[in-house]
């Protein structure tokens, strides 16, 4: 959906790499990866937050369920700091 049905001009290239819900399914987080500076990454963040009422009424027709959850869109910084540390052991290893 974020893919392809979006159209807020804000949303750059972003990818979901998780999502939890909590126990009653009232509230989703949704963790998103987004490989653009951090204005844009803000930019992709508040575009997904504007579209929340959209993803959510699409979540309750296509899954049928009688409520969907709360949506908070997360920055998930994990493929960042993996690429970082990726980069570090290369430096370290380069001295060696």
């Amino acid at each position: 959906m974020i893919e392809g049905e979006l159209k807020d001009p804000r949303i750059g290239f972003a990818t979901v790499t998780r999502v939890e819900l909590s126990p009653d399914m009232c509230h989703g987080r949704i963790m998103v990866s987004v490989m653009e500076e951090a204005a844009a990454q803000q930019e992709t963040l508040a575009g997904l937050a504007a579209a929340a009422g959209f993803i959510r009424r699409e979540l309750t027709q296509r899954l049928r369920l009688r409520r969907a959850p709360e949506l908070v869109f997360v920055l998930d910084r994990e493929t960042e700091d993996a690429e970082r540390v990726e980069r570090l052991l290369k430096d370290i290893q380069k001295e060696s």
